[in-house]
């Protein structure tokens, strides 16, 4: 220091040089773009709701587990931020956990659910005072609350919970006698009124019916609910109705007559009209049309026949307009529809891509939860009258001074001259002219749909991919939503067929622009994505230097008996069961494709997964190893259809990325 002091241009040269080593360090961080550590770590905003003054949104903030905590799924978090912007507020913070935020009518508190093992061993609804203090809880009910909504008037909570134990079930197991047997004593979701003033529970209607969703009348009179007749997930999928029952209980009406799956609903101010989401036709893949039906009974009217896109959300403005939001392609929308005409207005011009929304039209506030391609899912807010939306939160700031790989849609020609879309994320410090690798993160479903926001997680590690030099492409082939209702019937009895073909002719279009080399094209993908990149490593294994096939679907037929929704896959995507069709479903197996395959091929499952069963990777990890194929299978415990835990998330990640470097690179 003194020696620096006396002699002030040395000083200044070695200054000079230390800044430059700074800015070249933060120059080659900005260069790296996002870790596997950045993206297990990343949190996201997952629920949002709006206060009677339209100016406040409580909202629920998912914060992952670090590493050296105890596995879990992530802490939720409840916070407060107005709707101009400014510091958001924490209410509830880990190791508290809070979902479903929901205002009282007074605006004075915000009510949510949790799980405290020192007040209860099941989910309860708590409350919180706006202006600080301590929650306490409304319930005491002797089974996990799932879902639940206040009155109008303040004075009621509706809520449904699954039935209990009985004291001879809870009997019979500490005595051992706890087998189980198939379709027998269902659990059923019974919908349970709360007196607020007073704690008091009562059932409203003791039917056998397994409700999954519900909203009051704007008269409190009321409930409309939707429901299946076992609480089984494959019933709860397409099989719902339709119902109403008064608040003081009876018997519960069908309003009205519906196929197919059923999304959103929503009752408009005069409790006169009821609007929904739903399928046209029960081998409809989405709850995508927009329908509204007098809510005394009668037959639903399609206000959305015809559109290209798929709704998935819907709130009325008033006894005449809806709000609509919905997925157009890889994009976002929203729109103002005329009920009288079905006449769509669009609000805003492109934006953010919107996971939720929640409105209030008596003061003109709109409220979501959106991400774009810079950051995970973040609050937004607007007005209704201009639809545009301005973010209000940034909870994960370290993205904010980060090198991220561009991303855009692009366009090419299907099979029969089909117009298919994906979101293609470029190399990161892309060079026009250099031919680089690339790596397929095909989506699940099939009717899931890769959107132009933030495409990073940690079963899908665009980024990360792309911060390590490959070309990244998203397909969304035919079967995808995003495009109506005719698009995503379009692989129906052609499973891995013309949808597939999608693909291969998305990789040869960026090869004829000459984005990528198409000696270098390895796939990845989860659920239904695995199944696809499970046919790419067996049937067009010759297109394919690695594969990453993540709780795919390897052997239809063994599927069909192992899955908790053999309904929902056989009518819904397959358009017939097996036993109908089965040399086609066979044929559409990769497992019968064995003896093509030589891809090398890196298989990871959840052991909790019930949607597609652990044997399904087993199948085809045993078959390659047979045949010699390079391949490698990971078990993770705890984990279901997918993965939760950031120790499971983060070695996922690297090998996912160790697998591709070695095969594709």
């Amino acid at each position: 220091m003194t020696f620096l002091h006396h002699q002030p241009g040395l000083r200044r040269l070695l200054l000079l040089v230390l800044l430059g080593a700074l800015v070249s360090a933060a120059t080659a961080q900005r260069q790296t773009g996002i870790t596997p550590e950045m993206v297990v770590s990343l949190k996201r905003v997952t629920q949002v709701a709006l206060n009677p003054g339209g100016d406040e949104v409580a909202y629920t903030l998912n914060v992952p587990r670090s590493l050296d905590e105890p596995p879990g799924r992530g802490h939720s978090e409840l916070w407060v931020v107005a709707t101009s912007g400014g510091n958001p507020r924490p209410y509830v913070a880990h190791p508290g956990r809070a979902s479903s935020p929901r205002w009282a009518p007074d605006g004075g508190s915000i009510a949510y659910l949790s799980k405290d093992e020192d007040v209860s061993p099941h989910t309860q609804i708590y409350t919180i005072p706006l202006d600080g203090g301590g929650g306490r809880t409304l319930t005491d009910h002797d089974a996990s609350i799932l879902a639940y909504e206040w009155s109008p008037d303040g004075k009621w909570i509706a809520f449904t919970a699954g039935d209990p134990e009985s004291d001879e079930q809870k009997a019979d197991k500490e005595a051992g006698r706890d087998w189980l047997v198939s379709d027998e004593n269902y659990k059923y979701r019974r919908l349970w009124l709360l007196e607020v003033a007073t704690g008091e529970t009562r059932q409203l209607f003791k039917d056998d019916l397994s409700v999954r969703s519900f909203t009051w009348a704007p008269d409190g009179k009321s409930l409309t609910f939707q429901a299946a007749r076992t609480p089984l997930i494959d019933d709860s999928y397409v099989f719902k109705q339709i119902y109403t029952v008064a608040a003081t209980g009876g018997k519960p009406r069908i309003v009205t007559a519906t196929e197919g799956k059923l999304g959103a609903m929503s009752i408009s101010p005069d409790g006169k009209q009821l609007a929904f989401l739903g399928a046209v036709t029960l081998n409809d893949p989405l709850s995508q049309s927009l329908f509204v039906v007098p809510l005394k009974g009668g037959r639903a009217s399609n206000l959305s026949e015809g559109y290209d896109g798929s709704a998935e959300g819907v709130h009325w403005l008033d006894d005449k307009t809806l709000l609509l939001g919905a997925n157009e392609g890889a994009r976002s929308a929203l729109f103002r529809v005329e009920v009288g005409s079905g006449g769509r207005t669009r609000l805003g011009q492109g934006g953010p891509i919107l996971s939720s929304l929640d409105v209030n039209p008596a003061a003109n506030a709109l409220a979501a939860v959106a991400h774009t391609p810079m950051h995970p899912s973040e609050v937004y807010a607007g007005t209704l009258t201009e639809g545009f939306l301005s973010r209000t939160t940034i909870h994960n700031p370290a993205l904010e001074g980060l090198k991220l790989a561009a991303q855009k849609v692009i366009t090419w020609q299907g099979p029969g001259g089909q117009t298919i879309e994906g979101v293609l994320t470029f190399p990161l410090n892309y060079r026009k002219g250099r031919r680089y690798p690339l790596i397929l993160q095909v989506h699940g479903g099939p009717e899931g749909v890769s959107l132009d926001g933030w495409t990073t997680r940690a079963a899908y590690p665009v980024q990360v991919l792309a911060a390590r030099g490959y070309a990244v492409l998203q397909p969304n082939y035919r079967g995808s939503g995003g495009r109506g209702v005719a698009f995503s019937k379009g692989d129906h009895d052609d499973l891995g067929g013309a949808e597939f073909e999608d693909i291969l002719a998305g990789i040869d279009a960026l090869v004829e622009r000459g984005l990528v080399d198409a000696g270098r094209v390895g796939t990845g993908g989860w659920s239904y994505g695995g199944y696809l990149s499970a046919w790419a490593a067996t049937r067009h294994s010759r297109r394919f230097k690695a594969a990453v096939v993540a709780a795919g679907l390897t052997n239809w037929i063994s599927f069909a008996g192992t899955t908790d929704i053999p309904h929902e896959m056989s009518l819904v995507h397959w358009n017939s069961y097996w036993f109908d069709q089965p040399e086609l479903h066979w044929e559409r197996s990769p497992m019968y494709h064995l003896n093509h395959a030589a891809t090398p091929t890196l298989i990871v499952h959840g052991m909790k997964d019930e949607r597609v069963h652990p044997e399904q990777s087993l199948q085809l990890y045993t078959g390659l190893k047979l045949k010699g194929v390079p391949t490698a299978l990971v078990q993770y415990p705890r984990e279901p259809h997918g993965l939760r835990e950031p120790a499971h998330q983060l070695d996922f990640i690297n090998r996912t990325l160790a697998w591709f470097d070695k095969y594709v690179k």
